[in-house]
């Protein structure tokens, strides 16, 4: 004989609690509508019968699935960790939840991952950057739901909208400000191109990192791309000790990731190079560990989290139609260097 389920229904609570089942239905669904006393005892009720919402079938009813998909090439890089917090936050008194995919950096796995979550019908889609395979376009395009890419928004056109900061003016930034301090013998590192995994916000940085180099009429060949894709300390030593040995005399150094910057650093102070007086390096994302660093770590800040939050924004005005007013296509949240110990004027080459 089958085992009957005993999954306790919305029905169920209500008759424990005394009330109707579209009033559980809303203290569900978080509204103010109900009176306190009244929403503690549907709470007590639920608690007693470990009741869970059916979320299927609310979908299946509804044709909406409440979830807001969102794809990122790491979670373990804290910069992409603070957007998705930042984007949980914006969501967390909505009913919206977060379904989090990781895509290692690759645009076939990417690809895989657009293609899972659209199948489960998501509310909106968040992804990394605007460098997708054109499968990945075209099942984008035609979902008839909001795509929003962040972390970019540079010179190519979004899909639908976009939410971050050109990451070559980025590195134009920094390129300028390690000029304007002086230094003449620069180099820079970077992720290495080719391979499975792609990290084409990292290169877009030592593109507009190089491009002012050479306006400067200064020499490019200390521009490296080295490493594997996510740049990672170990990676960053490894290229900081490359451009050591092969590069000649170097007084300053950008590293599209303070991952990688932090590598060098430590590099530097294994070969007893002093960091700034000899070279001067300077990071991007202002990564905590390093502001912790001796010295303290010159680097490119980004608001990683309010990112996120503007996110989320964004499509709670889409979705929930809250204005009239078109909501904005592009929205760059722009960057900010922040000068630390790591960098100085006129640093005498290593």
């Amino acid at each position: 004989m089958p085992r009957r389920s005993l999954r306790p229904t919305m029905r169920d609570v209500a008759r424990l609690a005394g009330v109707s089942p579209m009033t559980v239905s809303r203290v569900q669904a978080g509204s103010s509508r109900v009176a306190p006393e009244t929403r503690d005892r549907i709470r007590q009720a639920i608690a007693q019968l470990g009741y869970v919402d059916d979320k299927v079938a609310a979908a299946l009813s509804s044709r909406r699935t409440g979830f807001i998909a969102t794809l990122v090439p790491t979670i373990t890089n804290s910069t992409f960790a603070d957007t998705a917090h930042g984007l949980t936050e914006a969501l967390r008194e909505t009913g919206y939840q977060l379904l989090i995919g990781y895509t290692l950096y690759r645009m076939s796995e990417e690809e895989a991952l657009v293609r899972a979550m659209l199948e489960r019908r998501p509310e909106a889609i968040v992804l990394a950057g605007m460098h997708h395979t054109d499968a990945a376009r075209t099942m984008l395009r035609s979902a008839g739901i909001p795509v929003v890419q962040i972390w970019d928004c540079g010179a190519a056109d979004p899909i639908d909208r976009a939410v971050g900061f050109s990451n070559i003016e980025a590195g134009r930034a920094a390129a300028r400000h390690l000029i304007a301090l002086g230094h003449r013998r620069i180099g820079a590192i970077g992720p290495a191109i080719g391979g499975a995994s792609h990290d084409f916000r990292g290169e877009a940085r030592l593109v507009g990192f190089t491009e002012v180099l050479r306006q400067a009429g200064l020499p490019a060949g200390a521009v490296v791309h080295r490493g594997q894709v996510p740049l990672s300390f170990a990676g960053g030593a490894a290229a900081m000790a490359h451009l050591l040995d092969t590069a000649g005399p170097i007084d300053a150094i950008f590293a599209v990731s303070d991952l990688a910057a932090v590598g060098a650093l430590m590099e530097c102070h294994r070969r007893g190079i002093a960091v700034p007086g000899q070279v001067s390096i300077m990071g991007f994302g202002d990564f905590e560990i390093g502001a912790q660093c001796v010295p303290a770590l010159s680097t490119i800040r980004i608001d990683a989290e309010g990112i996120g939050r503007r996110v989320g924004d964004l499509l709670l005005r889409i979705l929930e139609a809250k204005d009239d007013a078109p909501a904005p296509r592009v929205i760059d949240v722009g960057f900010e260097i922040v000068e630390r110990g790591s960098t100085a004027r006129g640093a005498r080459p290593a």
